[in-house]
């Protein structure tokens, strides 16, 4: 009896082990072959890496093959906390090395709640091998581009500058931040238990950016930077910006501004410094707004070189008095003297001739008030007054260049079209992306050659005998006018000046527009002074660089280059 019930036992167990047995089997063959495919991506999935290929920078080169902007490469240094055994000795270690604070690094090292800090980023790989040879524990490195710019200081507010993870912040480096950053690549690897890739899944090449290469020149880029340093400084000034242009084409050879700064420290430079004055910041011209004025009225055959005016030595026009600059009596001057010593009655009194709605017409023509569709960033239009918005005094100001704001830009690139036969070509400075010319479209017709050739040397006789003697250059025909103009303040004009000459060189056949710019000089204030001499140097050093062979001596009149005159005197 026994025997049997102990049977029954053995067989009761049997069949509940075989029948555990049997679900884990057909659980197994579940798994195996219904599910499997969804375990095995799991699993798969549990191993994957995605590892980032970044793409490298473009190179940025002016016109000759100079590099301005370049990837270097550089090695970033990371730290796990938790694997870091001594952070005291770690920090220590690696601030020698790396010339860092070991104070600072040390808390960074010893937070184990994080697996991955950054020690250094983008280091000197020279510095990051000297600590990689030590073997300190928890600590790792990966190569990584760094944007450098080799030539420091030169043409770093056009150039602008990129942040640590190599995206453009400011200059050409935001406005071409696509073109430049080309696209990263990936690899989606399979790793073991151990950390080590097994496979690769998926992958994607990595693109480079694109080459750009500027119209700029280093040379006199350089040049330019330095004697805008050196004026700033004598004249005790706030700041100083030129633009050198080649006015057939409107490609810019040079940009500068004072203050400068080095773009490979650009984090430690104050924001003042940065800024690219000649394309966002604006100024009341002052006197070489006159080109607009006197171009017009010789277009539009209100007056001729030699027409002459009973000029007293003010005028009222509405509730305003218009004073010259200089005290004088009145005195008979014809329109080239009218430049030349640039009178601000006689001026007027050719925009009063010409009327308000036609020199509302025409400054609008020159592109005052419109941006001048150059590549470059933050560049301002400007502020002009629309004709409908005129006071009855405003005839008697904006002629003059007062109650109008201009960049510098705008203005080198409206003395341009004078020296271009009255065309404006479009101001630009990128000559090529990615090895291909890039086309900047037609110049635009401003006004006739017979007039442009009139304005030319109109101009000439400011460098002979008017304001702007001190921009001759011996050996070649210099043609400019001088500017200085009061700065409005909370709304009204304050005792600040801005001291400027726009000219053209060789008058001739004009390779060259170059315009200076001083803010705020002390000591003297007018541009004849102030900013012809340093207009002199730039145009100087230009012109025996690029080799442009001297066209007269300096001292041969212009005069007989003036049209007749076509019109009756008044």
């Amino acid at each position: 009896m026994s025997d049997r019930r102990a049977n029954a036992r053995i067989r009761i167990l049997v069949l509940c082990f075989g029948g555990i047995f049997v679900a884990a089997l057909g659980r197994a063959a579940w798994i195996q072959v219904v599910d499997g495919s969804g375990y095995e991506a799991m699993a798969s999935r549990q191993h994957r890496e995605t590892i980032e290929i970044p793409a490298g920078r473009g190179t940025i080169y002016d016109r000759t093959g100079k590099p301005l902007a370049i990837g270097e490469q550089a090695t970033t240094v990371y730290a796990d906390p938790r694997h870091v055994v001594a952070p005291a000795k770690a920090a220590v270690k690696a601030s020698t090395a790396l010339g860092l604070d070991p104070d600072e690094l040390y808390p960074t090292l010893r937070n184990r709640t994080k697996r991955f800090v950054f020690v250094d980023r983008k280091a000197d790989p020279v510095k990051a091998k000297a600590l990689q040879d030590m073997g300190v524990a928890g600590i790792g490195f990966y190569p990584e581009e760094r944007r450098s710019y080799p030539q420091g200081r030169v043409a770093s507010h056009l150039l602008g500058f990129a942040g640590t993870d190599n995206r453009g912040l400011d200059g050409l480096e935001r406005s071409l931040d696509k073109t430049l950053a080309g696209k990263s690549g990936y690899e989606i690897v399979v790793r073991d238990p151990s950390g080590h890739a097994i496979d690769v899944v998926k992958s994607r090449e990595e693109r480079p950016g694109r080459n750009v290469v500027l119209t700029l020149d280093h040379q006199l880029q350089a040049n330019a930077e330095q004697l805008l340093s050196a004026y700033a400084g004598r004249w005790r000034a706030k700041g100083a910006t030129a633009i050198v242009m080649d006015p057939r084409t409107g490609a810019i050879l040079a940009m500068a501004n004072a203050p400068t700064f080095d773009a490979n420290g650009f984090t430690s430079a104050p924001a003042e410094a940065r800024r690219n004055r000649a394309v966002t910041d604006l100024y009341e011209p002052g006197s070489t707004f006159k080109i607009v004025t006197v171009a017009a009225a010789l277009e539009d055959n209100v007056v001729a070189p030699d027409s002459s005016f009973v000029l007293a030595p003010t005028i009222k026009v509405a509730d305003r008095v218009i004073r010259e600059a200089h005290t004088r009596g009145t005195e008979r001057m014809s329109v080239r003297q009218i430049l030349a010593e640039s009178s601000n009655v006689g001026t007027v009194t050719l925009a009063q001739r010409l009327g308000g709605t036609q020199l509302a017409s025409w400054i609008d023509r020159f592109g005052f008030g419109s941006l001048t569709g150059s590549e470059l960033p933050g560049e301002s239009a400007g502020m002009v007054l629309p004709y409908r918005s005129w006071s009855g005094s405003t005839i008697g100001t904006v002629p003059i260049g007062q109650g109008i704001a201009v960049t510098p830009l705008q203005m080198v690139s409206a003395y341009a079209a004078i020296g271009n036969g009255g065309v404006m070509a479009p101001a630009h400075v990128i000559k090529k992306i990615g090895g291909k010319k890039v086309r900047h479209g037609k110049g635009r017709r401003i006004v006739s050659k017979h007039t442009a050739d009139r304005m030319t040397a109109m101009f000439r006789d400011v460098v002979v005998e008017g304001t702007g003697t001190e921009a001759a250059i011996p050996g070649y025909t210099v043609a400019g006018k001088t500017g200085t103009a009061n700065k409005v303040e909370n709304g009204v004009y304050a005792s600040k000046y801005v001291a400027s000459f726009v000219g053209l060189v060789p008058a001739r056949n004009p390779r060259l527009a170059i315009l200076v710019m001083v803010d705020e000089p002390k000591g003297q204030i007018w541009g004849g002074v102030v900013a012809a001499p340093l207009f002199r140097d730039i145009a100087r050093f230009a012109l025996q660089y690029l080799e442009v062979p001297p066209d007269a001596p300096e001292s041969k009149r212009s005069t007989a280059l003036l049209a007749s005159s076509v019109l009756p005197t008044p």
